[in-house]
C-alpha cells in the first residue's frame, strides 16, 4: 500500500489541531514511503513557543512566519528532488493555499480528524510537549475543515496507527490517480 516510487517527490503536510497524531502518521508514512519527515513544530520561532507553552492562543500574525519557515522547507525539498513529508497544523484555508503557493508543485495533505473529547483524552496524555491541552478549543474554533479542497486527504484518528497510515497512503495514491493536482491553479 506505499506510494508508488515513480510519484516521488512531492510534498505531503499532515494537518490538523493538536493531539491528532501529525507526527506519529507523518514519521511513519515517510519512513514507509522513503521521504524525509520535518517536524514542523520544531519551526515555530520561540516567542511562538512560549506564548503557547502560557496557553495564549496564535494569532495569524503569530503563524505566518512560521508558515513561511515550512514553505521554505517544502521548495527546499523540491529544489533538491526529495520527497517531503511535513507535519504543520494548517488549520485555515488561507494557510493551506499559502503552503501550496510555497510548494509550487506537488503537494497533498492529510487531514488528520478526531472528535474533541478524543483529542483532548490524547493532549491530556502527552508528556514533553509545549501546546497545553487548554489551547484545543482555540485551535477547534480556527479549524477551517480542508472539505472540498484540491489534494486533501480525510483520515479519522480513531483507529490504530497502521491503520491510519494505510488510509493516508491508499487516499494519496488515490489524489495521484485523479492527475495529481496537488496545487493550487
Amino acid at each position: 500500500m506505499d506510494v508508488e516510487k515513480e510519484a516521488l517527490p512531492f510534498a505531503v503536510v499532515i494537518m490538523g489541531v493538536s493531539g491528532c497524531g501529525k507526527s506519529s502518521v507523518g514519521e511513519r508514512l515517510a519512513g514507509r514511503n522513503g521521504m524525509l519527515f520535518v517536524e514542523g513544530d520544531q519551526l515555530h520561532p520561540p516567542r511562538n513557543v512560549e506564548k503557547m507553552a502560557k496557553g495564549i492562543p496564535l494569532t495569524d500574525e503569530d503563524r505566518l512566519p512560521w508558515l513561511d519557515r515550512i514553505g521554505e522547507e517544502l521548495r527546499a525539498a523540491q529544489k533538491a528532488s526529495q520527497g517531503l513529508v511535513i507535519s504543520c497544523s494548517a488549520l485555515k484555508r488561507s494557510y493551506r493555499d499559502r503552503l501550496r503557493q510555497a510548494a509550487d508543485g506537488r503537494l497533498a495533505f492529510i487531514f488528520l480528524d478526531g472528535s474533541r473529547d478524543l483529542l483532548l483524552s490524547r493532549m491530556q496524555a502527552r508528556q514533553g510537549h509545549f501546546m497545553p491541552a487548554s489551547l484545543l478549543d482555540s485551535q477547534l474554533q480556527t479549524l477551517e475543515p480542508p472539505i472540498g479542497e484540491p489534494g486533501v486527504v480525510a483520515v479519522a484518528i480513531d483507529m490504530a496507527l497502521d491503520d491510519m497510515v494505510a488510509l493516508a497512503c491508499e487516499g494519496l495514491r488515490s489524489v495521484a490517480v485523479k492527475g495529481g493536482d496537488y496545487h493550487a491553479g
